[in-house]
């Protein structure tokens, strides 16, 4: 039913993962095979494996990118590479429409998502451009 998704009520589905309930018609929510699913335009990059659509932050699953600048916390081993490299490519890739399947809420709750544009899985694109790589679960390319 539109409307709800997984049982819960729109509002109450967002506020769950600690998101803004966002406007109607910002994202698109589809019943039966797409079971909600977010889809939107010329999404803003955040970095190379993170990106805001309709208001949603979206991790891109299994896979990790260079840090931008100040964004690697100690102690941590942030994956090599340049993050401006990584950005500029997850932006020329999403320059139309982006369709992400939810799969989890990570632990800054971003809700962690397989995503394509063009018909091309985007964290597939990411690791076989050298821009990003396989980290934090299974992914078939």
């Amino acid at each position: 039913m539109l409307g709800t998704i997984f049982g819960f009520l729109l509002p109450e589905f967002f506020s769950s993962f600690g998101i803004p309930s966002p406007a109607f018609g910002q994202i698109a929510f589809f019943d039966r095979a797409g079971a909600g699913m977010i889809s939107c335009n010329l999404p803003r990059i955040i970095d190379g494996d993170t990106m805001d659509c309709a208001g949603v932050r979206i991790r891109l699953a299994s896979i990790d990118a260079p840090e931008m600048p100040g964004h690697c916390r100690a102690g941590r081993i942030c994956t090599p590479g340049d993050p401006y490299a990584a950005r500029n490519y997850l932006s020329f890739l999403t320059r139309g429409s982006v369709e992400c399947r939810p799969i989890a809420t990570d632990v800054y709750g971003r809700t962690v998502a397989s995503c394509s544009a063009a018909g091309r899985d985007l964290s597939c694109t990411m690791i076989e451009a050298g821009r990003a790589v396989r980290r934090y679960g299974w992914l078939s390319c």
